[in-house]
């Protein structure tokens, strides 16, 4: 049941650029096509998956969108730098940087590598710092910005075999809130949007553990495009008085 307030045509973001870290998936190609839809240029950036990434950059043209595709490991700084000056290069700014990319991995902590530790945690929350440090001086340069990153509910709740997914997610959590405060004075505001268990497709529903739509108050799983439209919500002129907040979108799975 997709949500229709996600696509539905609107000016918001006009004028804005947003750069979308991880959207040649599900919920990133999501994001892109209700952002383009509220107005807003789409920077859609994706590590590995070029096809994905161009077919989400077309379905944003063919809606009638602005959209290119900058390929990047988020977890190289270097690669994170080149990929923002190409952006401001295509588009001439960024006003909204969405932190979407991650990766999932599930295994038994006393049979966890280090090195699996490590390649969540970098993604997640060294890949967010890098895109933050990155595009901080074209959001102060255009008077102000809007950062949403995704989190999830594995932050709170926890998750058996997602130790690494639990503290990254978390991590996310803290810093929304510390970079909330920090970029305040600039004119940035800084959420979160926190998903439950949303339908996937392909190789991420293999990978996505999954809860019984039973256990789930309102019966069901959420679509991508209710996450994108939480996210088109946190970056348009509707939640100006809005930072440092986490939106839950779980279909009442956990209540705080």
């Amino acid at each position: 049941m997709p949500n229709a307030a996600a696509l539905q045509p609107g000016n918001e973001l006009a004028g804005k650029v947003a750069l979308i870290t991880g959207a040649s998936g599900n919920i990133g190609r999501a994001i892109g096509l209700s952002l383009a839809a509220g107005g807003a240029a789409i920077a859609v950036n994706a590590r590995a998956s070029r096809n994905a990434a161009d077919k989400v950059a077309g379905e944003i043209a063919e809606a009638g969108g602005q959209a290119d595709v900058f390929m990047a490991d988020i977890v190289d700084a270097a690669a994170v730098g080149a990929m923002v000056e190409g952006v401001i290069r295509r588009f001439g700014r960024i006003d909204i940087l969405v932190l979407n990319a991650a990766v999932r991995s599930q295994a038994p902590f006393p049979e966890m590598r280090y090195s699996e530790w490590r390649r969540i945690l970098d993604i997640s929350l060294d890949g967010s710092f890098h895109c933050a440090k990155a595009c901080l001086p074209a959001m102060i340069g255009a008077g102000g910005g809007s950062i949403v990153a995704i989190g999830g509910m594995l932050a709170l709740a926890g998750a058996k075999n997602r130790v690494h997914g639990s503290v990254a997610k978390h991590g996310l959590v803290g810093m929304t809130r510390a970079l909330a405060l920090d970029l305040a004075q600039y004119g940035i505001r800084v959420n979160c949007v926190s998903p439950g268990d949303i339908s996937r497709t392909g190789t991420a529903a293999a990978a996505a553990p999954s809860v019984p739509a039973g256990q789930i108050p309102l019966g069901r799983k959420g679509e991508p495009e209710e996450i994108a439209a939480a996210v088109r919500f946190l970056c348009g002129p509707a939640s100006s008085f809005m930072t440092g907040q986490t939106l839950h979108v779980n279909g009442g799975q956990m209540m705080l």
